[in-house]
């Protein structure tokens, strides 16, 4: 079942159009994954999808994005509770210059939540869904900044999670991840297909065919092919695609 159907979307920073015409259908609690050289436009569009954008001055957007039937771009969207349901996680580790605990209870403490008892429950199954609390439940009045990259990482998935988003947005999740932490991340994705569906953003066309159910193939700002991740590796439709999975282009 789509989760998320965009419709003929372009997007301009200024005068540059940097999407054009993209259309695609993203399933409910399946990864997807966006791959494409540098410049390509998958951040751009990754961000489109929670309106991440909007923070940038003389930035505008055409055609549809529309989550579970209902378009975000709509003036009536309420771009905070949006933001809720549709969670990001960026490239490098994030967490906020406090402890552990207090980046994991920040997003239901700003939506009114301020019962230690429930806060701490909170913490605990988000630490748990993001495969953290092993690791940190004696620390959690550290620093999260004492944490490994990885560990960051996984603490800021649980941040997002806090907040109980229906889609997790990921860009380039291991970028800055050593080998094994980018297993644990990996690893992590497919456990939280199950209740999360999950579109990421990769370089690596190894991770993307890994880890991912659906692959969507950007060039230039225009998507080229999008299927069922063994076809467009397998048995690519254009020839495109084709080249760039194979060396050839990109």
């Amino acid at each position: 079942m789509e989760k998320i159907r965009v419709e003929h979307l372009d997007f301009y920073y200024g005068n540059y159009r940097a999407l054009s015409d993209v259309s695609i259908a993203i399933e409910e609690r399946e990864i997807t994954a966006l791959i494409g050289p540098s410049g390509c436009g998958k951040s751009t569009f990754l961000r489109c999808l929670n309106r991440m954008n909007d923070t940038i001055r003389g930035t505008r957007v055409n055609g549809k994005v529309l989550l579970d039937g209902q378009d975000i771009y709509h003036r009536n969207t309420k771009v905070v509770e949006l933001r809720k349901r549709v969670g990001m996680v960026f490239q490098r580790p994030n967490p906020f210059p406090q402890s552990i605990f207090s980046n994991v209870a920040f997003g239901p403490r700003v939506l009114g939540l301020m019962n230690r008892r429930d806060l701490a429950s909170i913490v605990e199954e988000s630490l748990r869904g993001a495969a953290l609390w092993d690791e940190v439940k004696d620390r959690l009045n550290e620093d999260a900044l004492s944490l490994a990259l990885g560990q960051q990482q996984r603490l800021c998935i649980a941040r997002t999670i806090a907040v109980k988003p229906e889609v997790i947005l990921m860009d380039e999740p291991c970028s800055a991840l050593d080998p094994i932490a980018t297993l644990q991340i990996e690893e992590l994705m497919q456990s939280l297909k199950t209740k999360y569906t999950i579109v990421i953003v990769t370089h690596n066309m190894q991770q993307a065919a890994r880890v991912s159910d659906f692959t969507g193939f950007f060039w230039m700002g225009k998507l080229v092919e999008a299927d069922v991740t063994d076809s467009v590796f397998t048995r690519p439709q254009k020839k495109l695609t084709e080249d760039y999975i194979t060396g050839r282009a990109g």
